[in-house]
């Protein structure tokens, strides 16, 4: 095979020509039917090749074709026995990777700061889970990764466990030692499965941390459309077989999609793929040499602090993406809400996330100088105009969320007989739904879990902050759902 090949995409391109007469799916015929304006702004190519799985285009949850090649050349850019396209996001082939391995009862370790679809994953298979708290930066006030020690304890404590859950590389571009965690488990024949929503560019660079199927990791999900050239919502889940059986993955993962595909985003997987595997090392590299100058160009403004290699000497920090550019600015006695608002506001960019303390910029092969001279040119003018407030001396304490006692299986909780309290009132029941603030989308509570007065506070911090909390059925946090009590008897 020749990884210069893009069977899908050709293949599109070959039954687009033909220009047949449609009588099937979808509607829009080409964009005839479509409305004219939306049809004039995407575009008659990008419409022609909106098509259904009809015999001639293959079908994703039976490939034996185009889509059965395209996979097979991911399979061998990735290091994988089998790769899988996935239209339900990374979010989609998570959710396949938990419920392959653990069923109704079986234990899973994770990391508590896993991503909402994890824990979905964990509701809807009816697994345990088993939390390893993960490495806390209390200068940051950012998770980082689980440790091997860690995991070593997690599976001497539950050598029954069905899988070990590993995030390679965090939101915010850490890495732990996933080699040797993959070791670890392989040493309990349990299967790693990693999520790598932000790590598609990392196999394809030996300046950027192992990628999970570099390490040897059993299964991978992987956003290709986040840092690797794809449209959105279209990822990949690497298999390597052994402890893992791709059919079953196949199988799950099928059950997990629609059956009304989109080959817009299985064409801009085949063509990301090429694009990685036949020049992904120059453009990672343009980005890193261009990270690593706005990182410097960043860390010369008073007040202001990007992450670098520094950081790095731990387990849980092991290794870093410089392409992933942490930016902390509680020293001007701003939060990163304020200035992400601040920069959209006053220079028309808009940043990947802000939390209470940072923002995190993310620089790709997209970016240029130009980009990235006017993100430098935004944080001094920032920097000027808030150092009264950083001059006072006055550094904000770093609040962390409380990670809490699971009392009851997320399962369980979530399908339990429930009642609604109002939010003060809510310390110490068991709450049967998510909250969260996404980005990132790592749970604050998940069903089961014991509310605590802190992190009720912490909810009321980032709220007031203007950040995005979500997953509560009342969007107002005025009230929680909890696991409904009931009186004693007397």
């Amino acid at each position: 095979m020749s990884q210069l090949e893009t069977p899908l995409f050709t293949g599109l391109l070959e039954h687009m020509k033909k220009n047949p007469v449609q009588f099937h799916i979808p509607g829009h015929k080409k964009g005839a039917g479509m409305d004219p304006e939306f049809r004039a702004f995407i575009g008659d190519n990008a419409l022609a090749i909106d098509l259904i799985n009809i015999s001639p285009l293959d079908d994703l949850h039976h490939p034996k074709g185009m889509i059965k090649r395209a996979q097979e050349l991911a399979a061998e850019a990735f290091g994988a026995d089998y790769t899988f396209f996935s239209v339900q996001g990374t979010s989609g082939a998570i959710m396949t990777m938990v419920m392959s391995v653990a069923g109704p009862g079986d234990k899973i370790i994770v990391p508590r700061n896993v991503h909402k679809s994890v824990m979905s994953a964990i509701v809807f298979s009816g697994a345990t889970p088993i939390f390893i708290h993960p490495e806390i930066d209390k200068e940051l006030g950012i998770s980082h990764g689980i440790t091997p020690q860690a995991v070593e304890k997690a599976l001497r404590q539950h050598p029954d466990a069905k899988g070990v859950l590993v995030i390679n590389p965090t939101y915010f571009g850490i890495a732990g030692d996933l080699k040797k965690i993959v070791d670890i488990a392989h040493s309990y024949n349990v299967p790693v499965l990693v999520d790598e929503a932000h790590g598609v560019h990392i196999h394809f660079h030996e300046d950027l941390p192992l990628s999970a199927m570099q390490a040897g990791a059993d299964m991978a999900a992987t956003s290709v459309h986040k840092l690797g050239g794809s449209l959105t919502q279209s990822s990949i889940l690497n298999v390597r077989e052994g402890l893992v059986s791709a059919k079953h993955v196949q199988a799950i993962l099928s059950m997990l999609t629609t059956t009304s595909t989109s080959y817009l985003l299985l064409a801009s997987l085949d063509v990301a793929r090429k694009q990685l595997a036949t020049k992904g090392r120059e453009l990672i590299d343009k980005a890193i040499r261009l990270a690593d100058w706005t990182r410097r160009q960043i860390n010369e403004i008073p007040y202001l602090y990007c992450v670098g290699e520094e950081i790095l000497g731990t387990e849980a920090t092991y290794d870093y993406d410089p392409t992933k550019l942490i930016i902390s600015v509680k020293e001007l006695g701003l939060t990163g809400h304020d200035v992400e608002r601040w920069l959209r506001e006053t220079y028309n960019i808009e940043v990947e996330l802000s939390d209470l303390y940072n923002i995190l910029c993310i620089i790709t092969s997209g970016d240029t100088e130009r980009e990235a001279s006017l993100l430098v040119e935004a944080l001094r003018r920032l920097s000027k105009q808030f150092s009264h407030q950083a001059e006072k001396g006055v550094k904000p304490k770093v609040l962390l969320p409380d990670i809490p006692a699971l009392a009851l299986t997320p399962r369980d909780a979530f399908y339990a007989e429930t009642e609604v309290v109002p939010f003060h009132e809510s310390a110490g029941r068991i709450i049967a739904e998510f909250v969260m603030v996404y980005p990132p989308g790592i749970p604050i509570f998940i069903p089961g879990e014991i509310i605590t007065e802190e992190n009720l506070k912490y909810i009321e911090t980032n709220l007031a902050a203007g950040l995005p909390v979500q997953g509560p059925e009342d969007d107002t946090l005025q009230t929680l759902r909890v696991i409904k009590e009931y009186k004693p008897i007397r």
